[in-house]
């Protein structure tokens, strides 16, 4: 029989060799295709923003980034792909609000994200919007507030998946003005934008930038933004504030790795997509889609994830939204 001090002898190299492997692999990385989860449809705002990150960064790493689809089950198919994944940095996840807000709306998740997936880096902060089929009768928040009451349940309210921001900003708005409406909940802002141009449904409470180039077009109506100041990129909206004193809400992307995924690879993709959240081309386009830059290291992206996931979760109980 092998005596303990040989063993542990054969162990220690065993891991010693494990670890350089890895500092190895490390060094390396990246030398093939890495592919993005996105756990929505193309066409919405987590797609949009992947895409235009995933670009640059393909460019900056000298390597093609993917962005793979994963809609369905208020995102947590995307997710549960993402937490599965080998942690060897080929695989990245697109962080948004639901992931924050899941923790709490679902009874039931075969992971807790927090503890399963590693933080990277926050990308960006961008506003919510309070769009209007273009018809429809109700020309302010106001107007908006005093047709609903008058007719509970006939507004048809759409979102981009149960639990989304998008979601979680029509229920705040619900129970801050104490109307009704009817939640359809779609797999992603694309198809839900379709039905609004279409006028079957009537609002949205939508990311800003998945739904700007159809208020810009005229093709939809924006009656308020959902942020405390008015944004830079529809500056004659309003907030939805100023005539529901206290409301507030914003939807904020970054990007995780399975957990275990190697320090020295997440420390390399946080400078790149920091040192490309810096570059006037990409501060450009994100300002046209009125977002914000949200730079940082890896432990104060989870810190504002930490901290959106308990503010959401007061929203999800006070409203009683609950998913299985």
């Amino acid at each position: 029989m092998l005596n303990l001090k040989r063993l542990l002898s054969v162990v220690g190299s065993l891991v010693c060799v494990s670890a350089s492997q890895w500092a190895l692999a490390a060094d390396q990385w990246p030398t093939r295709t890495i592919r993005w989860i996105v756990p929505y449809t193309p066409a919405g705002t987590t797609d949009i923003l992947a895409r235009i990150m995933a670009q640059r960064l393909g460019e900056r790493l000298g390597q093609t980034v993917v962005i793979e689809n994963r809609p369905g089950a208020g995102n947590n198919i995307g997710t549960e792909a993402a937490v599965r994944a080998t942690p060897d940095g080929y695989t990245w996840f697109l962080v948004n609000p639901a992931n924050a807000i899941n923790a709490t709306l679902y009874a039931q998740l075969s992971f807790n994200f927090l503890r399963d997936m590693a933080p990277v880096a926050g990308i960006v902060r961008v506003p919510n919007v309070m769009v209007m089929t273009k018809n429809f009768p109700a020309k302010t928040v106001a107007e908006f507030i005093t047709y609903a009451k008058a007719n509970p349940n006939k507004v048809n309210w759409a979102s981009s998946g149960s639990g989304t921001s998008v979601h979680l900003s029509g229920e705040l708005f619900k129970s801050m003005t104490n109307i009704n409406m009817l939640h359809v909940p779609y797999k992603g802002a694309g198809p839900a934008l379709v039905d609004m141009i279409s006028g079957q449904m009537h609002v949205i409470f939508d990311n800003m930038p998945s739904s700007i180039g159809y208020i810009r077009s005229g093709e939809l109506r924006a009656l308020g933004v959902t942020t405390a100041k008015r944004s830079p990129a529809l500056p004659d909206v309003p907030t939805v504030m100023e005539t529901v004193p206290g409301y507030e809400a914003s939807a904020w992307f970054g990007m995780s790795v399975p957990k275990g995924t190697p320090a020295a690879i997440v420390t390399r993709i946080n400078r790149e997509v920091n040192e490309s959240l810096q570059e006037p081309k990409m501060l450009q386009r994100l300002a046209e889609l009125g977002g914000v830059p949200l730079m940082g290291t890896p432990a104060e992206f989870w810190a504002v994830h930490q901290m959106e996931t308990e503010k959401w979760a007061k929203v999800v109980k006070s409203s009683g939204a609950k998913v299985q």
